[in-house]
């Protein structure tokens, strides 16, 4: 049977590399005689994987020492109170960037947890753009400042960091992690659910600088608590251990195709090709400031909504699926993550004109 061409916000489409390697594996890992799925979490059979998972994803983001890396559950949906959780104690408040409808999440759950102060917004132009630097006003007694830095539904994307002084800054980077360079020590904390461009759903990375551990507001549950996670090497209960397996080895695949200075490369060739043939007539329209496109997810809307039903449907049939746009916004969206080829973005610009030409 011939794979199609994924183009899922998440779980997401992951290197055929990596799921030819976990078959050959799957009974049988590096002559374990058994499979990862398995194994004890407390054995020196997994012990070595999330090792080396965790050394690789250091090398790949240039992750400083002083920074633990914890492979937690829950998605990135967890985070929105465990970062407050975790945090908001040293002052009991907080700013956060309003970016969409992720941003719009975690507002909500920090609110539960102390005075949140929204810093900036997008909302005055239906969250199409990245709000600047300029129109943040930051509080210098807050415990955080929280930017979602790719809005997986919206197609908004951060391409800078935020400067926000001694406060440290948390970024959601669930959407983009690990499709560019990145200056980890630019940021407090850095976390994202694995489904998109980590590996299976089931595991979220969390990047934590130690100065911000053992914070965490009083009664803040053990399994929530950072520090308790890290202290305990992620291990204090048992982890999601083939999530960890499968991410480990997509690490590996991006420094094989040759980290992610190139990996980024790959990704601005496939946005531009997508972008391109919306922007080239006015069939297809984009509702994203240009300086502010994902490179990630391309969110796009006929100019004939009518066809929505027609497009999506010959789109499947051609061998492209999960392009309808997120139901609170409609249209469609292509989610073009590190391991959608630039064959697959080829194929869907190839039948975009073709879909033009008929009904255009």
């Amino acid at each position: 049977m011939a794979r199609v061409f994924n183009f899922s916000a998440g779980p997401a489409v992951l290197p055929e590399p990596v799921l030819a390697q976990a078959r050959d594996e799957m009974l049988d890992w590096h002559g374990s005689g058994m499979s990862v799925m398995e194994m004890s979490h407390r054995g020196k059979e997994f012990e070595s994987i999330i090792a080396q998972a965790e050394a690789d994803l250091r090398e790949l983001m240039g992750i400083p020492a002083n920074y633990k890396v914890l492979f937690l559950q829950g998605g990135a949906t967890l985070q929105f109170s465990m970062v407050p959780a975790n945090l908001m104690g040293v002052s009991g408040r907080a700013d956060y960037v309003h970016t969409g409808e992720w941003a719009k999440k975690a507002i909500a759950e920090a609110k539960k947890y102390g005075a949140v102060q929204i810093a900036a917004s997008a909302e005055d132009r239906n969250f199409s753009y990245a709000p600047p630097q300029a129109a943040m006003v930051l509080d210098p007694k807050a415990a955080y400042v929280h930017v979602t830095t790719n809005e997986t539904i919206g197609g908004v994307e951060y391409h800078w960091v935020p400067e926000t002084g001694a406060v440290p800054l948390v970024a959601d980077m669930s959407s983009h992690i690990l499709s560019r360079p990145i200056d980890v020590s630019r940021y407090g904390v850095i976390y994202a659910g694995a489904q998109k461009n980590i590996g299976p759903a089931g595991l979220t990375i969390v990047i934590v600088r130690d100065d911000l551990l053992g914070h965490a507001v009083k009664g803040t549950p053990t399994m929530l608590d950072y520090k308790a996670m890290a202290d305990n090497q992620s291990m204090l209960n048992t982890p999601p251990t083939y999530a960890v397996y499968i991410a480990g080895l997509v690490f590996q695949w991006l420094k094989g195709v040759g980290g992610l200075a190139r990996m980024e490369a790959m990704n601005r060739e496939k946005a531009g090709l997508l972008y391109d043939a919306i922007d080239r007539g006015g069939f297809y329209s984009s509702p994203v400031q240009k300086s502010d496109r994902s490179l990630m997810n391309v969110p796009f809307r006929l100019r004939d909504e009518s066809l929505d039903d027609a497009f999506l449907k010959e789109a499947k049939a051609a061998g492209m699926i999960q392009l309808k746009g997120h139901r609170s916004v409609g249209g469609m969206r292509a989610s073009i993550y590190n391991a959608m080829p630039l064959e697959g973005v080829r194929a869907l610009v190839a039948f975009m004109a073709d879909f033009e030409s008929r009904h255009g």
